[in-house]
């Protein structure tokens, strides 16, 4: 995850400057100018910062984890704040804040300037403000920039600091090209094979069998309740209401009926259609001639061809419609004449049409009794759609004023549903047996954002529409330990035995590192359940079509030094992994032709990063930075609702 956050963060540099700054958007912070007593040059606990004597109030970093939080969740809905912190998030953006004042300082030092000409035209490049006309919409900027929090002064200031460090760092980083000797070492290791043994040290193997006291128990859950995090839960009330659901009268009268006939008198008169193939020739002259020797007997089609040019023929067209697609006079013409007869020439746009007549439709008039049922039906369908959308539109009165959900469902006989708590993911907490109706999960998104006691209607179909609240909304947190008492003991028995298993595992490691081998010293300790598998695999095996997702214990063998031992950490006190490396081999890079320029290719972002991080690190230590680690802390504890 923090992997996907970091490229999140970094993805505009090296784009358009305006695709760059909707990224700079999305992570946008509404700052305060907070003053305050100081202490060692930042504030006691409103500033988290301060970058080249200008300070990051505590509210942005706020801001800005929940913003990244929010971006993250398009990937995992149900991901939580606390998760969020426990995965490096919070660093990470802290070290981004940091890093982007660093450089907009810098760059004002020696002289760089985001003028307020040069912000303007950035903003009106971006479509996001721009009207149904495709002209920049002053209304829909400043609406723009209420939804994301945002004062006109900090926006502009934020664009500022993305042009300044688009002018400092692009060119760095526009084409990095890794030397040569770098690129083959990196080559190399696509090459490298590696043979070892890998063992793990379950905690089970050495957990006890009995316990913990209560005493125990309580203190280790209150010291590891992040490993029980549940993530938010909704309930929702909701009622689905539609066409068929609304008792409507859509029977229309006779005088109705008998309105729309004359209303649409045309569509009912008699009417003809003609169907024609053509060519258009640039003279009236060549046209009449043309027309000529057709009549005289010789097909349209060969004399086009003779003339050199392609006849084509038409589906059954109105004398309108044939009048639009050619002219007025042509289609008054091909509807005098009989059909196979040759159409007198008239001219067009593109020159003069020489036709025959194809296909002759009559079609004749229509009375009101040959279409009264079509009438009805077309009228029924029209006033119970209106009378839905009059429906619709009551109700949504009555909730705008404030009536209750139970009160609207009660006056229009509607049934109220609830469900059980939702996650994000519009999966049933604890409940995966249960699937909620598809039309609350086209409003999960918005119920996730929405206030209790906030009723709201909403289209999910062409006529049919959801009116729903939240009725009870659990927050992501631990739950009490009462209701997870038997997985936090297991949890703590397995705690237990981790520091067990770090032991031996220590054991092993220094009997492995005394000459015995991987394989004796499991066997020393005499415990069941102790076992390793022997590894001889090359690096491109490892990563394919893996897509990143590697053990860590294969992680640390392929970055270990030959003849090593390692000790590595299991997650969840699962246990210990003993990693013992014993030997690496590299076939010559000329053995793969084109693998060297591969290998540059690909390292290339990965280059433009690193450089960015360097100077960006160079531009920090220049201009000064300050930490306030107490705020930080602070902010950690608000965002994961420890405070």
């Amino acid at each position: 995850m923090l992997s996907f956050f970091r490229r999140f963060f970094q993805s505009k540099i090296g784009l358009p400057i305006f695709l760059g700054f909707l990224v700079l958007m999305a992570l946008a912070f509404a700052a305060a100018d907070i003053t305050g007593s100081t202490f060692g040059g930042v504030s006691g606990g409103d500033r988290v910062a301060v970058v080249g004597g200008e300070p990051i109030p505590s509210t942005e970093l706020a801001t800005a984890a929940n913003t990244a939080l929010d971006q993250l969740r398009q990937q995992n809905p149900t991901l939580a704040m606390p998760e969020f912190i426990e995965a490096g998030g919070l660093d990470e953006v802290m070290r981004q804040l940091v890093d982007r004042y660093a450089i907009g300082n810098y760059a004002e030092q020696y002289g760089l300037r985001a003028g307020a000409n040069l912000v303007n035209s950035e903003i009106l490049k971006i479509q996001a403000f721009r009207s149904l006309t495709g002209e920049f919409d002053e209304q829909t900027y400043l609406a723009a920039l209420r939804q994301r929090g945002l004062s006109d002064a900090v926006f502009r200031r934020d664009l500022a600091d993305g042009l300044l460090e688009d002018q400092l760092l692009r060119p760095a980083l526009a084409a990095p090209q890794m030397p040569e000797k770098v690129a083959r070492h990196y080559a190399a290791l696509v090459l490298e094979r590696r043979k070892g043994e890998i063992a793990l040290i379950p905690s089970s193997a050495f957990a006890p069998s009995e316990g913990p006291t209560d005493t125990q128990l309580t203190e280790w859950y209150g010291a590891n309740r992040s490993q029980f995090l549940r993530p938010e839960r909704r309930t929702l009330r909701f009622a689905v209401f539609g066409d068929g659901t609304l008792e409507v009268s859509a029977t229309p009268t006779e005088a109705e009926i008998e309105a729309r006939y004359k209303r649409d008198a045309d569509q009912y008169k008699a009417s003809e259609r003609r169907a024609i193939t053509s060519f258009v020739v640039p003279t009236e002259d060549a046209a009449k001639a043309l027309a000529a020797r057709i009549r005289g007997g010789m097909s349209l089609e060969a004399a086009a061809r003779e003339a050199g040019f392609s006849a084509s023929a038409t589906e059954l067209r109105s004398r309108e419609d044939l009048a639009n697609a050619t002219s007025f006079a042509f289609a008054e013409n091909a509807f005098k004449a009989d059909k196979g007869a040759v159409i007198v020439p008239a001219q067009g746009s593109l020159g003069w049409y020489v036709a025959r007549v194809d296909q002759i439709e009559r079609i004749p008039a229509r009375s009101l009794a040959d279409v009264r049922g079509q009438i009805a039906q077309q009228l029924g369908i029209e006033k119970r759609a209106a009378a839905v959308a009059d429906l619709t539109a009551e109700i949504e009165a009555e909730i705008d004023s404030g009536t209750a959900l139970a009160e609207v469902a009660k006056a229009y006989g509607l049934t109220v549903e609830t469900t059980p708590p939702l996650l994000a993911d519009g999966k049933a907490f604890g409940r995966p047996d249960i699937q909620i109706v598809p039309q609350l999960a086209r409003v999960l998104a918005t119920a996730f954002q929405m206030e209790e006691s906030e009723p709201q209607l909403a289209q999910v179909g062409a006529e049919e529409f959801v009116v729903f609240e939240v009725a009870r909304v659990d927050e992501s947190a631990a739950p009490p330990l009462a209701e997870v008492r038997e997985q936090a003991a297991a949890a703590w028995r397995r705690a237990q035995g981790a520091r067990l298993a770090k032991a031996s595992a220590d054991r092993i490691i220094g009997k492995v590192r005394g000459e015995t081998g991987l394989a004796a010293a499991l066997a020393a300790e005499n415990t069941p359940g102790l076992q390793s598998e022997v590894i001889d695999l090359e690096r491109r095996q490892l990563l394919a079509g893996r897509q990143g997702n590697v053990p860590p214990p294969l992680v640390l063998m392929f970055s270990m030094a030959e003849g090593s031992v390692k000790l590595l950490e299991a997650p969840r006190d699962i246990g210990w992994y003993v990693i013992s490396l014993d030997r690496i081999t590299t076939d010559p890079v000329e053995d793969e032709p084109g693998l060297l320029e591969q290998t540059r290719s690909q390292l290339a972002p990965t280059l433009a990063a690193e450089y960015r991080r360097q100077a960006a690190s160079a531009m920090r230590e220049e201009v000064g930075t300050t930490r306030n680690d107490a705020a930080v802390e602070a902010v950690r504890k608000q965002l994961a609702g420890e405070s």
